[in-house]
This record gives structure tokens, C-alpha cells and sequence, in this order.
């Protein structure tokens, strides 16, 4: 039996908790796949001290929780309206051998970009979830269903790769390795992104993927071509350089901008009082300034030795002596 589902954080689920007398099964850490409409797919890339390893992030809205076993009275998938389920961030990890696919089809050419036919289709990925549900009343009216309500463990960073999610997204990037002309990219059947089984396929079959004859070129190349290929990896590297400093740059703006966090608190209550701090002390020592310098202005330089001299001769022409020798002072 499918029914729809809530969210654990709902007002409701809190209610059903505390409402004695009302039947509920708590089940925590059920294994599950996710039906989520994907809405975006972006290359990113880790940092330094990763070697600039790339991976792909995933955003799009839950559409559905299948549990790996039925849940109590027979619910084997609680499903969400579009726009009622909640927001989820995956990050897919390529293996060492997916990387050297990528590397063959060009990755470090400028055109190579994230294909467009994986988005806008649901995907099924795996997690594991923690299930309450609210079992009918007992008067089983018509219409009386149990009611789940959901929490999706890591929902926000959920973590995949080829192993646990069945995907091999290295086969869906087309090929610009040659001449900078891209190969067509091939057609995404819905039916098997969302086909599952124990044992992990590759959704592009071996000469579609063309692994062997890429290894060949890779290793056949000559020293001649080997230098082009060495100033375009520089290139790339400078290039992700650049774009993990902007996105640095835009995170920190967000973070100032986001009430709460303390790069908002230090650029509201620190940073504004330091600059109108500034901004009073420069305008109260501007009038200070103007009247030192018109003390110092205002104040005579010290005589030199001949003006000295000339004072004292001035002073000795005042003094009158009498005919005793005696010294007495000029009227």
C-alpha cells in the first residue's frame, strides 16, 4: 500500500507523540530508496589538499521513501506531491577509473561541461530514515489510513557513488577530446536510471564507452603532443583555482548576510562600531591638529649665538658709569 507522507519536524508528528492513548510504531535506521526529482547536476571540485578532485553535486525535492521491507499495516512506499517533499543535497563520488574516463573524453578541455539529459527525471538513490507511524482509529471508518511521518537521515549531504547508487555518471558526458567537437551525448532511458539490482551494470555498454581504445591513445601519445596536453591541465588547474575562490568568496557574503551566523554578528555589531569609531576619531582630531599647528606657528625660534650677542650689546650701551668706577643704572 502506497499513502502519502509527512515530514518528522511537522507539528503534527510532536502531537502524535505526546496524545496518550493513540497507537504508533517508531522504526529508526530503515533501509530505504529515495525517489528524488532531480533539478540540478554540478561539476565541483575538492581542494588542495585533495588534488582538486572532481565530484558532482545533486539538488532536487523528495518524491518518494521506499522502505527495504513493508512498514506496519502493509505500506510499502509513502510518496509527496511536487513541491510538499523536502529539499535534498547528494554528492557523488567518481572512482579512479570513472576519472580516467572523464580524462579521456577531455575533461581538461574548456568545453567540457555537465550533461543536461540527467536532469529534470527522478532518480532513486539510497539512505536510511527514521519512520513513525500513526495507526487508524479503531473505529475504521471509511477513508481512515495510517499516517507516516518521515526523517531522512543526512538529507542535506547525502553521500553516493557508483557502488551504493548503481549510477555510472562518467558515461553520460560527452566526448570533447577531439578537435573540441563534443560526440553526441547518448539518449538517457528513464526506464533504466531507475532499474535496480544487486549486482552494479554500467548504463553505456564497453564500445559505447570506448575505455580500452582511450587507454591506447592516452598511452601512445608522443612527447610533441604530451606538452599541449600539460598547458591545457595548468590551464584547467588555474581555472579551478579561480572558481573555488569565488565560490569561497560568495559563501562568506552569504554567511555575512544570513542573520545568526557570526560572520552577520561581527560585521553588524564589530565592524560598524569600528568604523564609525574611525570615522568620529578622525573628524575630532582634525581641529587638534589644526591648533598645534598654529601653536607652533605662534612660537618664535630660539636665537642664535649673534643674536645673543647683539642683545647683550644692547644692554650694555643702557648701563652709565660715574667717575668712582662704580656702575649704577641709566636713567
Amino acid at each position: 500500500m502506497r499513502t502519502a507522507g509527512l515530514t518528522m519536524n511537522d507539528v503534527w508528528a510532536h502531537r502524535v507523540l505526546r496524545e496518550p492513548g493513540v497507537e504508533t510504531h517508531r522504526l529508526e535506521g530503515v533501509t530505504a530508496q529515495l525517489g528524488v526529482m532531480v533539478e540540478s547536476l554540478d561539476l565541483k571540485h575538492r581542494g588542495k589538499e585533495m588534488n582538486y578532485r572532481p565530484y558532482l553535486r545533486l539538488t532536487g525535492e523528495l518524491r518518494s521513501v521506499t522502505p527495504a521491507r513493508a512498514l506496519p499495516f502493509g505500506i510499502s512506499q509513502v510518496t509527496y506531491s511536487p513541491g510538499r517533499g523536502e529539499k535534498v543535497d547528494a554528492f557523488y563520488e567518481f572512482d579512479d577509473q570513472q576519472l580516467v574516463v572523464l580524462a579521456g573524453k577531455g575533461y581538461f578541455a574548456s568545453g567540457f561541461a555537465v550533461p543536461e539529459q540527467v536532469t529534470g527525471i527522478e532518480w532513486e538513490l539510497p539512505a536510511t530514515a527514521d519512520m513513525l507511524v500513526l495507526a487508524p482509529s479503531g473505529a475504521q471508518t471509511d477513508g481512515d489510513i495510517p499516517v507516516v511521518f518521515t526523517q531522512i537521515h543526512g538529507i542535506g549531504g547525502l553521500e553516493i557513488d557508483l557502488e551504493s547508487s548503481g549510477y555510472d555518471l562518467a558515461g553520460y558526458f560527452a566526448d570533447h577530446s577531439k578537435d573540441g567537437v563534443p560526440r553526441a551525448e547518448a539518449e538517457v532511458d528513464t526506464r533504466g536510471l531507475k532499474a535496480r539490482s544487486d549486482v552494479v551494470n554500467s548504463l553505456f555498454s564497453e564500445d559505447e564507452l570506448g575505455l580500452d581504445t582511450e587507454v591506447r591513445q592516452v598511452v601512445g601519445t608522443p612527447a610533441s603532443e604530451a606538452a599541449p596536453a600539460a598547458d591545457g591541465m595548468s590551464t584547467r588547474l588555474g581555472q579551478i583555482e579561480a572558481e573555488i575562490a569565488a565560490e569561497r568568496d560568495q559563501y562568506r557574503t552569504e554567511r555575512a548576510s544570513t542573520e545568526g551566523t557570526t560572520e552577520y554578528l561581527y560585521r553588524e555589531r564589530v565592524a560598524a562600531a569600528l568604523q564609525t569609531a574611525e570615522e568620529q576619531n578622525v573628524d575630532l582630531t582634525e581641529p587638534e591638529t589644526q591648533e598645534r599647528g598654529s601653536r607652533r606657528r605662534a612660537a618664535k625660534p630660539a636665537p642664535g649665538l649673534d643674536e645673543r650677542k647683539r642683545q647683550v650689546a644692547q644692554n650694555a650701551a643702557g648701563l652709565d658709569f660715574g667717575e668712582d668706577g662704580e656702575r649704577s643704572l641709566g636713567s
